[in-house]
């Protein structure tokens, strides 16, 4: 058999990769640096299973991820399982059961691999690496504003710069809609005007009805947040839509006030992928590239169908996109030692900076076997000479 023969066997399934050097170190440094900057504000790491009762993982916020979860039958209990589409679900659980009586506000944070049945147009991998956090059981815009705060500063501790936020309302168009009382075939007809961001569907959505010009009003609000906040501030909006446009302000000046330069920006009928936030959201992004490296939001957490649910915030941040989007740290310079070299005489090279190759084989031509090893130097003659 042939070495090609075997070439099939490298193949993986559509979505799916191997990480291969230098990138999983760098994929596992970058995970190590946000885990440090969540310890660094409080939140202490925890690690759920990948497989979970259905029930459980579905349950809740989780209820979105159904069609992104692959289920197998567990020979134990003859109960169906999960594999984990996402984390969040598993840490409000976590949270809700297992630290019920810990004191709030709960501050946790998390790190590992989901995989999910489909990827999208924009994100085609369905195996990627996510971290992140949760701040459970309290509901205020300081929290919210923690949030969006602590994404950014894990983010540019792993080395990405220039980075913007998006913050969204996912529950203020059906907040207004509820006060104004419209009927749900007119709603679904707005919604899909609004996805569409087209002010003249908008409008024939809703017919004579009242409220055309509000909706119109809140789609222009998009865009830099100072001026989208002023132009929610002019809209009189029903009670319920009022708060949370207050709310987004409110959150909107603590970031100001926290990083005055970060770019933020506001879309307050953006609803597609955040189902399951109830408040203010958030995406961000890399100015190079514009790939969203992290999401987050305001959420019930738990299972509100038991009764059992508590107000949250958190994030995720997507490890493949936040590699794309950060340079690439330097190498650590490689050392090949010969043969003979005793196993101590390591050290003194590795405090030095030098990741450690040992030979063990014997060889005739140390220095092309350095090089063959894709070493930087070669110990010759107690020196570390370049190649």
């Amino acid at each position: 058999m042939t070495a090609n023969d075997n070439d099939h066997r490298g193949l993986l399934p559509a979505g799916l990769a191997d990480l291969l050097p230098p990138d999983a170190a760098r994929e596992a440094r970058a995970i190590d640096l946000a885990i440090e900057r969540f310890a660094a504000f409080g939140y202490e790491r925890v690690k759920p299973p990948l497989v979970e009762f259905e029930e459980s993982l579905l349950g809740g916020p989780g209820a979105a991820l159904g069609p992104q979860t692959f289920r197998l039958m567990d020979p134990v209990s003859q109960r169906m399982m999960g594999v984990r589409p996402d984390m969040t679900v598993q840490v409000a659980r976590i949270a809700v059961t297992r630290l019920k009586h810990e004191p709030r506000p709960l501050r946790l944070s998390y790190g590992g691999n989901v995989i999910r049945v489909r990827g999208s147009a924009l994100k085609p991998e369905r195996q990627f690496a996510q971290v992140g956090t949760e701040l459970i059981g309290v509901d205020s815009a300081e929290a919210d504003a923690e949030a969006v705060l602590l994404a950014i500063d894990a983010l540019r501790a792993i080395g990405v710069a220039d980075l913007t936020v998006d913050l969204n309302l996912p529950t203020l168009v059906a907040a207004v809609a509820a006060g104004l009382k419209l009927p749900a075939e007119p709603l679904r007809r707005l919604r899909r005007a609004l996805d569409r961001k087209d002010e003249a569907a908008v409008a024939k959505a809703l017919g004579e009805k009242k409220g055309a010009e509000l909706f119109v009003g809140l789609l222009r609000a998009a865009g830099p947040a100072d001026r989208g906040i002023a132009q929610l501030a002019g809209l009189k909006l029903p009670a319920a839509g009022a708060a949370e446009a207050a709310r987004l302000a409110e959150v909107v000046k603590l970031v100001r006030a926290a990083d005055p330069d970060l770019p933020l920006t506001i879309d307050p009928v953006e609803y597609r992928g955040l189902e399951y936030q109830t408040g203010v959201s958030f995406s961000v992004f890399a100015l190079k590239g514009r790939q969203e490296l992290a999401r987050g939001g305001r959420y019930s957490a738990g299972y509100p169908e038991d009764g059992v649910s508590e107000p949250a915030t958190g994030f995720t941040v997507y490890m493949d996109a936040v590699l794309a989007a950060s340079d690439a740290a330097p190498q650590r310079p490689r050392l090949y030692l010969p043969l003979g070299v005793a196993w101590r005489e390591a050290a003194p090279w590795q405090a030095k900076g030098y990741a450690i190759v040992r030979a063990v084989v014997a060889v005739s031509e140390p220095r092309a076997e350095a090089k063959r090893l894709n070493c930087s130097h070669a110990l010759i003659d107690g020196d570390a000479v370049p190649l």
